[in-house]
């Protein structure tokens, strides 16, 4: 994976805690303590949009695509 260098200034709070987790859980940079948790930011929008997206489904879809087949008519 190719990677770019980004800038970002965080309070030191967040960056104790980065090191922190960084050196309790192992890993190799601080980048990749960033890495892991915009990805898991990432996974919690992705699952946030299913969700919304699966609320907005209407009951009667339900009947239109079951249109009396069973599976083992395919």
């Amino acid at each position: 994976m190719q990677s770019q260098k980004l800038s970002i200034s965080l309070s030191p709070t967040l960056t104790k805690f980065i090191e922190h987790y960084k050196t309790a859980k192992g890993y190799k940079s601080r980048s990749e303590v960033i890495s892991i948790a915009l990805t898991l930011l990432q996974e919690q929008e992705l699952e946030d949009s299913y969700r919304q997206a699966s609320s907005e489904v209407e009951p009667e879809w339900d009947v239109t695509i079951a249109d009396g087949l069973s599976d083992e008519t395919w």
